[in-house]
């Protein structure tokens, strides 16, 4: 059954919060499916953005944000990872260099145009246009605003995606990490790597001094919610071994399984993607490798009692 207008709640307008001199985080709340975080990075003569929205409208709105800040135009757009919340809206910055590691441009040709059902609430996207970056690294690059360097590096391995990145600004301890880190909202590795997230978040993500992080979804924080992030995870490996030796599928490992303390975060049927992923390592798939999505998506739908993910974007 699709969303009507009336169906939608109050999510609040988005917020702009200036998280270091000339830095802005954009947040969109409730930062559930589709509702993610960008941000920007104000020069002299250009601004820097981290990703678009999911949609035209959203995008147009945060491109009328920028535009109330600085008169400067968007001169280059870092796309943090290839999911269309990130970079549907990347057609919008008509001037920008779109810039992202060499699988993120792949995986934005592979995705594809945006859908909802059968899976997702109906959402009005605009017309959208596939806009991969068309300027690539292999392991990183670094940026400058003026005289201050912003480190742009791949993880080096399938995390939340096959392709993320971090936007690290070491002067002002300020890290951009993508979706690596949801706040808030439940983390969803379907198309990236359990494991490798793990490990990620262990030796590369927490070693940076890192003080103010902004996440893919949710507030703004601190290093703290790096370690509430791999306790997530560390269940869904737990849950996932002892489904995989069981013999139960992923859905039914999910239905079995108490949330506990992780029953409050946003999109809980996302642990029904999560095991579908760390069952296929389980079963000798390599980290990242590509698995039936839709099925997994399926699943999702069923753990939700049958009714279409919900989707505010």
């Amino acid at each position: 059954m699709s969303s009507s207008t009336e169906d939608l709640p109050e999510l609040g307008d988005p917020r702009l919060v200036e998280v270091s001199e000339d830095i802005y985080a954009y947040l969109q709340p409730d930062g559930s499916w589709w509702i993610n975080n960008t941000g920007f990075f104000v020069g002299k003569k250009g601004v820097i953005s981290i990703d678009g929205c999911s949609t035209a409208a959203r995008t147009k709105r945060y491109l009328e944000t920028i535009s109330s800040v600085t008169k400067a135009p968007v001169r280059t757009l870092v796309n943090t990872h290839h999911h269309g919340d990130h970079t549907f809206g990347n057609f919008l910055f008509k001037n920008a260099t779109i810039l992202g590691h060499e699988r993120t441009r792949e995986d934005v040709l592979h995705y594809g145009l945006p859908f909802d059902a059968p899976i997702f609430q109906d959402v009005e996207w605009g017309p959208v246009e596939l806009a991969p970056p068309f300027v690539t690294y292999e392991s990183g690059v670094t940026l400058w605003v003026d005289d201050l360097p912003i480190e742009l590096s791949y993880v080096g391995q399938p995390a939340h995606t096959t392709n993320d990145s971090l936007v690290w600004v070491p002067d002002r301890s300020t890290l951009f990490v993508g979706d690596l880190l949801f706040n808030g909202g439940t983390p969803f590795l379907l198309m990236g790597s359990v494991a490798g997230a793990i490990e990620v978040l262990e030796n590369v993500v927490k070693p940076l001094p890192a003080t103010t992080i902004v996440p893919g979804h949710g507030d703004v924080c601190g290093p703290e919610l790096i370690d509430d992030v791999l306790d997530y995870l560390n269940f869904v490996m737990s849950v996932a071994e002892d489904g995989f030796k069981s013999g139960v599928s992923p859905l039914e490992a999910a239905l079995e399984t108490d949330l506990g303390r992780f029953a409050g975060l946003l999109d809980p049927e996302r642990i029904v993607g999560n095991l579908h992923r760390a069952y296929a390592e389980l079963g000798g798939a390599e980290r990242g490798a590509r698995i039936d999505t839709r099925a997994a998506l399926t699943d999702m739908v069923a753990y939700n009692g049958g009714q279409r993910l919900t989707c505010y974007a």
